[in-house]
């Protein structure tokens, strides 16, 4: 017994000596984003540290001839994305309004740690939200009192949860965004929403699970499907049109390459992300295009999180007029991303 209590006090010493502990990741120095580099911005390569041990990667945008303490804001986005594309071009744009900002790539994905690649995780993905509100509140140039998130496509569901959980989070913006939990158990539309739809495909992965343990490799789901057949959904098309082409392809993003992991967003089947929304305190943009399919999404989560609590007035829901869901990935060429929106609504809230 002796011994045993011993051993215990010994783990207790270890444990309370843990360092945190960065992995020490290769990062492309070069620019290599899907957008023009700002010249009213600075712009660096930045790594931190989520309680899972995961080092992501991050590109950290200043404005130019800064001083004193700015408010901050994290962003990442879409899901299957990575930091060259949308989420990035939403921190450049912050930055160059008076913020400093950064994109990060989740845990899995991109430049990010952890393995193996491309698994989504309702748990970690929210953890790394907040491991980017850690660094933002510990880095000497930004106020820890004024951090605020933009969660894009479905980062914008883990940005809700994160809000949820994280009271350092001042103001949270969602664009165009997707609750994964949903989508997941429910399908497209919640068109699957049934025991049985949930049961065949739970067995289905399931069954995949132990082929890619017995093989002793995981298999890629693949990304955005190419050539887009001509009676595919107007949303498959307008996926394509961005991750497929010029406009927004990116070799290191999934959706524009070979995808999730087969099994890659399993979790999300049975562990609801938005379950506490309507204890947010803090404020919440939520936007979305008027066209968009994915537009019921935000409707529910802002009709949840101002139904039956004390906390609605400074919620906010603002439809995009004619933008589907992929113009508020860069602006669809007809600046659809209200950016004025976005900065006089943190303006308001990070002060």
């Amino acid at each position: 017994m002796m011994l045993g209590i011993g051993a215990q006090a010994q783990n207790n010493s270890i444990m309370k000596g843990s360092d945190i502990k960065k992995e020490e990741l290769q990062l492309v120095q070069e620019w290599d984003k899907t957008f023009p580099k700002s010249e009213k911005v600075n712009h660096k390569k930045v790594t931190f540290v989520n309680r899972f041990g995961i080092t992501l990667a991050a590109d950290m945008y200043t404005p130019r001839n800064a001083s004193g303490k700015l408010a901050a804001i994290a962003v990442s986005g879409p899901f299957g994305a990575v930091k060259e594309q949308c989420s990035g071009l939403y921190a450049q744009t912050m930055a160059e309004r008076g913020f400093i900002a950064i994109a990060f790539d989740p845990s899995f994905t991109g430049e990010s740690g952890g393995y193996p690649r491309r698994i989504a995780s309702p748990d970690i993905n929210t953890e790394d939200f907040m491991a980017a509100v850690d660094f933002l509140s510990t880095i000497p140039e930004a106020d820890p009192e004024r951090i605020g998130i933009i969660g894009i496509c479905g980062w914008g569901g883990m940005a809700i949860n994160a809000a949820a959980l994280d009271t350092r989070i001042k103001a949270t913006v969602t664009s165009t965004m997707y609750n994964m939990s949903r989508v997941t158990a429910n399908g497209y539309f919640d068109g699957q929403d049934n025991e049985q739809a949930r049961y065949e495909s739970k067995k289905a992965q399931n069954a995949q699970r132990t082929k890619e343990y017995a093989q002793g490799y995981y298999e890629q789901a693949g990304g955005v499907v190419d050539p887009v057949p001509a009676d595919a959904p107007q949303f498959v098309k307008d996926y394509h049109a961005y991750y497929k082409t010029p406009r927004g392809y990116h070799k290191r993003s999934g959706n524009s390459n070979d995808g999730w992991a087969t099994t890659g967003n399993m979790a999300f089947m049975n562990q609801p992300i938005l379950q506490y929304s309507k204890e947010i305190r803090s404020a919440v943009l939520l936007i979305h295009g008027e066209k968009a399919h994915s537009r019921y999404f935000s409707e529910d989560a802002y009709r949840d999180m101002t139904s039956y609590t004390q906390y609605r007035d400074n919620k906010e829901l603002l439809i995009v007029p004619d933008a589907n869901h992929c113009d508020l990935y860069d602006g669809g060429g007809k600046n659809a991303i209200p950016f004025d929106k976005i900065e006089s609504f943190f303006k308001a809230y990070l002060k």
